[in-house]
């Protein structure tokens, strides 16, 4: 396996992103979408798309703006910047490899990915991983105490995952702008919704709504023993192996 640095114009700036390709010529290319303040170097993201890589899909994982070395202000950032992010990534893919027909997101990333997958009309087969049904659900779960302060004041410093970020008021009322159940409704593709009965970050209840509301083909994989960051190793080669394999009839270009 290969990988290599990239970078390419996003909404904010430059985006830095990381590009993992099988030895031999890749069957099919995809994107990866990093959990809420995570980066493209997460042990889910790194892991897993190299576990696809070595099923032969080249994955592209980036960082969104303002996270790990992209540019831009994470505090100018929200919901429908990760999206544009998501459809600049599959832009870079288009023009100098091919259009991506695999979507992987993970946590936020996974809701980012339902939402932007009508504007990647190549794209065959999504894939959520531990993912809320809505993105206002982080608002909710993470950022409820914080809430009165940020309408206040315009914003807070939050800390999520041991770090201190800026949350301001945009963030909230981008969140609360977007509602997803007609988007994944009307998805038009291929869906494997994955997530962990014990997640104690997102409730499996978000998957069920995900999964419910989308309409056939679609497959739900009940991640047992996994953590909501799959920070196993073994977790998250199973994680890639399952997606390869379900993949497959739906990626590989006629």
């Amino acid at each position: 396996m290969l990988t290599e640095r990239v970078e390419f114009q996003g909404p904010h700036g430059k985006l830095s992103g990381k590009l993992d390709l099988p030895d031999g010529m890749p069957r099919a290319y995809g994107v990866f979408a990093h959990c809420f303040t995570c980066s493209k170097d997460v042990l889910a993201a790194n892991r897993i798309s190299g576990g696809l890589a070595a099923h032969g899909v080249g994955m592209l994982r980036f960082d969104f703006a303002g996270l790990g070395a992209s540019a831009g202000e994470f505090g100018d950032t929200n919901f429908s910047s990760n999206v544009e992010d998501l459809v600049a990534a599959a832009d870079f893919l288009r023009e100098k490899f091919a259009a991506p027909r695999l979507l992987v997101g993970h946590s936020m990333g996974g809701t980012a990915v339902l939402a932007a997958a009508h504007r990647i009309p190549e794209s065959k087969a999504v894939v959520t991983i531990a993912s809320p049904s809505d993105p206002h659900y982080v608002v909710n779960a993470l950022l409820h105490e914080h809430l009165d302060t940020i309408a206040q004041l315009g914003e807070a410093r939050v800390k999520l995952a041991g770090r201190n970020f800026n949350i301001r008021q945009q963030f909230v009322e981008d969140a609360t702008q977007h509602q997803l159940a007609e988007r994944i409704a009307r998805l038009g593709r291929a869906l494997m919704v994955m997530h962990a009965p014990g997640d104690d970050t997102v409730e499996i209840a978000n998957a069920l709504r995900i999964f419910g509301t989308a309409a056939y083909p679609k497959s739900f994989v009940s991640l047992d023993g996994v953590d909501h960051l799959v920070t196993g190793r073994e977790g998250a080669a199973n994680v890639a192996a399952m997606i390869a394999a379900w993949s497959g009839r739906y990626i590989e270009a006629a």
